[in-house]
């Protein structure tokens, strides 16, 4: 029975928690997660958690930020005047926005905050900053 090695693609079976518990992702009921090994195709934690795995093996990791979504950059926090989003657009805590950057790429940000005319917006992923937990299952080695 061979273990995996960078270049390998791989069927993972995983439920990801927080530090308090709160599952934040899972593959349970649904098809496991197919990526190739050492390609960037997931978060470098997950990546190399499943290296030297066979199939059938089991495994509880956890991932700090570093190797998970970075840690949280006070930077990409911004308040911005409400009526940049237009008067068609009342936005809400919660909703989410794609934004086109100078560069031509897209960043997606949060609403963390309405008071009176500013909106506060976060460019930070929903887990930056969060040391990450996961449950998986090696499916398959391809």
């Amino acid at each position: 029975m061979s273990n995996v090695q960078n270049g390998n693609t791989v069927k993972v079976h995983y439920t990801g928690r927080l530090k308090n518990g709160t599952v934040f992702d899972t593959s349970i009921e649904r098809e496991p997660l197919k990526f190739r090994v050492g390609s960037g195709e997931v978060i470098s934690g997950f990546d190399n958690a499943v290296l030297n795995m066979s199939v059938g093996e089991k495994k509880t990791v956890e991932i700090p930020p570093e190797e998970a979504y970075g840690p949280r950059m006070n930077e990409l926090v911004l308040d911005v005047p409400k009526e940049k989003f237009g008067s068609d657009v009342d936005p809400k805590q919660g909703d989410q926005y794609n934004l086109t950057r100078q560069d031509g790429g897209v960043v997606t940000v949060t609403v963390t905050d309405v008071k009176g005319e500013t909106v506060t917006l976060d460019a930070n992923h929903s887990l930056a900053g969060e040391t990450l937990i996961f449950e998986m299952e090696l499916i398959e080695i391809e």
